[in-house]
């Protein structure tokens, strides 16, 4: 009986512990913040690049919403016109012009 009531009766000072909750909350917000923006710019460039709206990016913040959107990124039809079809020209690129302009006749 008398091991109970000392454990009932002892207080803990709680101050060191909130001390640390004050430091490390915040810290972890700032490295939260930190790692979103690292993966949610790229996919946001790549989803605007493809032709889809950009704020299917959010979907990273989902639990495995980001392997969905790797997956729709990956097998669905992009809305980009392939390069192919944009050149009127066989290969694709324009003929590169001569270096310097010809050398007129002389007579």
């Amino acid at each position: 009986m008398n091991f109970l009531a000392m454990i009932l009766q002892s207080t803990h000072d709680t101050a060191p512990g909130r001390e640390a909750l004050l430091f490390i909350v915040p810290l972890v917000l700032i490295v939260c913040v930190i790692v979103l923006a690292i993966i949610l710019v790229p996919f946001w460039f790549i989803c605007k690049k493809a032709g889809f709206s950009p704020w299917l990016t959010l979907l990273n913040i989902v639990p495995f919403g980001g392997l969905v959107l790797v997956y729709v990124l990956a097998f669905a039809e992009w809305k980009v016109v392939p390069m192919a079809q944009l050149a009127p020209y066989p290969g694709g690129y324009p003929p590169v012009p001569p270096a310097y302009p010809p050398v007129p006749p002389t007579a």
